[in-house]
């Protein structure tokens, strides 16, 4: 069927990698690329052998003119970006300049800034039409799988979707006091940031980890979650007619907390670069070097996540509710893949979202949110390939008493 170019070769990146494997009749070629080239080889080395042939080359996804030099030689159908959210746009201007299709699993955010939206890449839509070739932005799980289950709703379950919480939880235990279960330094500038949700058509900004809630997850149990602000709210308001109100909310431990707290209080989380030493060091930087690198916790994390998406909204003038989730266990995925779940449930989706792409199931030109194609095939392929999807039409709520819009201020 085809080549696909995959930048990055961290958690995710081998998940996917791995899935591309396993999908030997789309995916017959692929090319590892990242800059340190020996983990690509290391990769290759363990896969080789199977239907799907694999080259490896080295990159600085930083480099614009070295990744386009990339693209050219391996001429790939798609480039899969699993790299970090500060190089979407570099890679994007690649594959503009060479008219190769896009993909990514998380928005750009500056490096400078812990500040994420979509804005950026949205700037990119009319380059991406007039050359004739595609961007999916965000399929990994949120935004991505989370996403499409809103399409997959709004599609099967309601004529108007007006509320949307959407869940993430993880119960796995890797035994460390304080680990990150992807990326350090997006996930520690992902937590400490500002929390906001979309409400009325606006965005309502709270302090970070002001507010929580208990929840009873299906297959888990209780846990404590704590919302924060996540990009596909962004895209969601924009992609769903007529929605009232949508949140996002994340589980963590009390360990976890605790020290991320007293990191903060020492200012160990700052992105502020200080002088040590004669040089220039970001502390943020410092602590991911101290911290277990994510894929190593693979081998040591037990327990399971659950991830999705509560809606309420209309169907035939009657209020409805409807939940969809997947259910994960670390310890299978360990076992098929070598990775935890947070990497599988990312990796997975990465790969699905090329597969549309590639086999031409989805198909215009420009740059497209997940949620703006057809959700019956991606759907379907997450079944088949590893992260089957659950429903629930009558599932306990976020909030116990009923949702309703608070009446507009009179003006005075």
């Amino acid at each position: 069927m085809g080549k696909a170019l995959i930048i990055g070769c961290g958690g995710v990146a081998s998940v996917a990698i791995h899935k591309c494997c396993q999908n030997s009749d789309v995916f017959e070629e692929i090319c590892i690329a990242s800059r340190t080239k020996s983990k690509c080889d290391d990769l290759k080395a363990k896969l080789d052998g199977g239907k799907t042939k694999i080259t490896t080359a080295q990159v600085d996804a930083n480099n614009v003119e070295e990744l386009i030099a990339l693209i050219e030689e391996v001429k790939p159908d798609i480039v899969m970006n699993l790299a970090l959210p500060y190089q979407d746009l570099t890679i994007m201007d690649a594959c503009l300049a060479t008219k190769t299709n896009y993909m990514d699993t998380a928005n750009y955010e500056p490096e400078d800034t812990a500040k994420f939206e979509y804005k950026w890449q949205w700037d990119y839509r009319e380059r991406f039409e007039k050359a004739g070739i595609t961007a999916l932005l965000g399929s990994g799980f949120d935004p991505g799988v989370t996403s499409v289950f809103a399409a997959h709703a709004l599609k099967h379950h309601f004529d108007e979707i007006e509320y949307i919480d959407i869940l993430d939880c993880n119960a796995g235990d890797h035994g460390y006091p304080f680990a990150t279960n992807f990326n350090p330094e997006i996930n520690i500038r992902e937590v400490s940031a500002k929390g906001s949700y979309w409400e009325n058509g606006e965005w309502i900004e709270t302090e970070p980890m002001e507010i929580k809630r208990v929840y009873n997850f299906p297959e888990i149990g209780e846990k404590d979650m704590y919302l924060l602000h996540h990009e596909e709210i962004e895209s969601l308001a924009l992609n769903i007619p007529g929605i009232k109100r949508i949140r996002f909310f994340m589980t963590f431990g009390q360990s976890y907390l605790t020290h991320l707290k007293c990191l903060e209080n020492v200012g160990m989380t700052s992105i502020e670069p200080i002088e040590y030493e004669g040089k220039q060091i970001v502390p943020l930087q410092f602590l991911k070097a101290l911290l277990p690198d994510p894929a190593s916790l693979g081998p040591r994390t037990k327990g399971k996540t659950n991830i999705g998406c509560i809606f309420k909204g209309k169907k035939d003038g009657k209020d409805k509710t409807y939940y969809v989730y997947n259910v994960c266990d670390h310890e299978e995925c360990y076992k098929e893949v070598g990775s935890q779940a947070v990497s599988y449930t990312t990796g997975v989706p990465a790969m699905i979202g090329a597969m549309m792409l590639m086999t031409k199931t989805w198909n215009k030109p420009g740059v497209y949110n997940i949620e703006e194609f057809d959700p019956d095939p991606f759907m379907d392929a997450l079944n088949k390939w590893g992260l089957p999807w659950k429903e629930s039409f009558d599932p306990e709520l976020v909030d116990s008493e009923p949702l309703t819009v608070p009446e507009p201020e009179p003006v005075r």
